[in-house]
């Protein structure tokens, strides 16, 4: 386990010497479906006939990568000095799938805008549901009593099946279901919960997703409108069904959770301005709105990487 900070090291310089090589070959576009070289592509720079077809929005996933590696860098000290405290403290399975999960999210958004191929636009989706998952299963943990290694094989499980799913049938899975944006939803739920657990709350916490959705432009009438569309609001009550205790760890929310929450919609603000034809979209600036979405979310995953690091036993 002491081994997992160089290892990681050594497979993120592995991955961007291939990267690197395939693409000075042309072998790494050979699917590629996007727009046009010097066209402007979906997320506002202009599309590049360089070994990234978007230079700024791909060189800023870095932003993950160094994130996570400190994370990573910062459990390992913590384990060889012997500090003993919660899960995320020192190196284990669960701090250490988190802090794999947030350097994850560079590469597979690297490979979507830097190939503009299908299967980059794939490994990118991938990276973001491996993350957000995380959140709102390892919420679920502490209220069904599960152990770290039920939690790692349920995770495994959603992933693994979603990751065959999405490749088959799209990023609806083929049956009108978005992951990614459902899970945001699961982690607010699942969070409330964790932090005011009763049993009427537990029945009534779905209800939190419809609030969320309505912060994404979704509103409770339009859900109510079009209910075979909008048929998955009523897993918002996935977390109430296996969250049947209350949970024995307490995280202190001030600062980093909001911290971690405000630097996350500032950025999705931002990501907002990054399509063609927006007031801040300048398709030959080193300044993208995109790329600033990039190192703002990554800021936001070390935010809830602290904030993770605040649990504590109840008694």
């Amino acid at each position: 386990m002491l081994k997992v900070y160089p290892i990681a090291i050594i497979a993120i310089l592995i991955f961007l010497l291939i990267y690197i090589a395939l693409a000075m070959s042309g072998v790494i576009f050979h699917y590629e479906s996007g727009e046009a070289i010097g066209a402007i592509s979906g997320w506002c720079e202009r599309v590049s006939g360089g070994i990234f077809r978007e230079p700024v929005n791909t060189i800023s996933n870095l932003g993950f990568v160094i994130v996570g590696l400190y994370m990573l860098r910062t459990l390992s000290k913590e384990h060889m000095n012997g500090q003993i405290g919660n899960m995320f403290t020192g190196l284990n399975s669960i701090s250490v799938l988190y802090a794999g999960a947030s350097i994850f999210l560079g590469p597979g958004s690297w490979l979507m805008h830097g190939t503009h191929t299908p299967w980059g636009g794939w490994a990118d989706n991938l990276s973001m549901v491996m993350y957000i998952v995380f959140p709102w299963l390892y919420n679920i943990k502490n209220m069904a009593g599960w152990t770290p290694s039920n939690f790692l094989q349920v995770y495994c499980f959603i992933i693994f099946s979603y990751a065959i799913a999405r490749w088959f049938f799209g990023s609806k899975l083929g049956i009108g279901l978005d992951l990614f944006g459902l899970s945001i939803g699961l982690w607010i739920i699942s969070e409330t919960l964790h932090r005011f657990w009763s049993q009427s709350y537990r029945w009534f916490s779905g209800f939190i997703g419809f609030f969320v959705a309505g912060l994404f432009g979704i509103f409770p009438q339009e859900i109510i409108s079009n209910w075979s569309e909008y048929w998955w609001v009523a897993l918002f009550w996935l977390p109430a069904i296996f969250s049947r205790q209350a949970p024995k760890i307490k995280r202190v929310y001030s600062p980093w959770f909001f911290l971690g929450m405000f630097s996350y919609f500032a950025a999705f603000t931002i990501w907002l301005q990054g399509y063609p034809e927006t007031t801040f979209c300048k398709p030959d600036s080193l300044m993208q709105p995109h790329a600033a979405w990039h190192l703002l979310t990554a800021f936001s995953t070390w935010c809830f990487f602290e904030f993770f690091k605040t649990e504590y036993t109840s008694t």
